[in-house]
């Protein structure tokens, strides 16, 4: 989908999948939008560290203690409410979105319509040179700037990317279902083929 309010392009299976760390992006929007309420800083401590520094460690690193960490601190109602208040249904509990959710929760990111613009920019910047880049990132050809969260628990294997180019910005979202870790190298080999087929059907 274009992030600036294009039709959503669904393939496959329509329903929430677990969206193991992709989800990371609606906590983050989460503790920001406190901040931006004035009810939480940046420079609040946050285990050993920074709130700020725990965002980070979540989007660039995938940290997962700095997950827990942020979602106490938000709240696991509190981040329900702020889901439903962008129009996603969300439960910690149970951590499902669809494929249509997460783009939705990404076009509106990049389009500024979640956060102030200093947030914005600087989430974003933390989805960029993370530490597994071998999805999405890997079979983007040269002039598209990427910025994405993906996930890998289990049986599970995701990526939801924003690409921007000159013709516009789009959003990308594969969720993938295998048998178990296994068969990670060939559903890689699969996201990397739809992120082909989608950038030069868009270029």
């Amino acid at each position: 989908m274009a992030t600036d309010g294009g039709d959503v392009h669904q393939y496959g299976v329509e329903e929430p999948f677990e969206a193991a760390s992709t989800a990371k992006i609606l906590t983050a929007a989460a503790y920001y939008h406190l901040v931006e309420e004035g009810s939480a800083s940046l420079d609040d401590p946050l285990g050993a560290f920074t709130s700020e520094f725990q965002i980070q460690a979540m989007v660039q690193d995938s940290n997962n203690e700095s997950w827990s960490l942020l979602m106490a601190a938000v709240g696991l109602s509190e981040l329900s409410e702020y889901a439903a208040s962008i129009d996603v249904t969300y439960d910690s509990e149970v951590n499902t979105l669809s494929t249509a959710e997460m783009a939705h929760i990404l076009a509106e990111l990049f389009e500024g319509r979640l956060l102030d613009q200093e947030h914005t920019e600087q989430l974003l910047s933390y989805m960029q040179d993370t530490n597994y880049e071998n999805l999405i990132p890997a079979a983007v050809p040269d002039g598209i700037t990427v910025f994405h969260k993906y996930g890998l628990l289990d049986d599970e294997l995701a990526d939801a990317a924003i690409l921007s180019m000159s013709s516009g910005s789009y959003v990308l979202v594969v969720f993938t279902k295998g048998a178990d870790l296994s068969d990670i190298p060939e559903r890689t080999v699969v996201i990397q083929e739809i992120t082909k087929a989608v950038t030069a059907a868009l270029s």
